[in-house]
């Protein structure tokens, strides 16, 4: 299970980091009147909070992990 949590938390630390810089692409896009086409109707605040709300869930995803190793056996 623990294999399972990390590549699910290093999957969606991937998506994050990847809507971060194209929402950061698209704002500096949008200064000089450019889109991006393949976004379509996507603003670049949109994507920050798709970003924000993956970060969460890899955040809870590394406390849990770190709560199931102090809960291990102590010897």
């Amino acid at each position: 299970m623990t294999r399972l949590t990390r590549l699910a938390s290093q999957c969606l630390f991937g998506v994050a980091t990847v809507l971060g810089f194209l929402a950061v692409w698209a704002w500096g896009a949008g200064i000089f009147n450019r889109y991006l086409r393949f976004l379509r109707g996507y603003t670049p605040i949109e994507l920050l909070e798709v970003a924000a709300i993956a970060l969460l869930f890899v955040i809870t995803l590394q406390i849990r992990e770190i709560k199931h190793r102090s809960d291990g056996p102590k010897g």
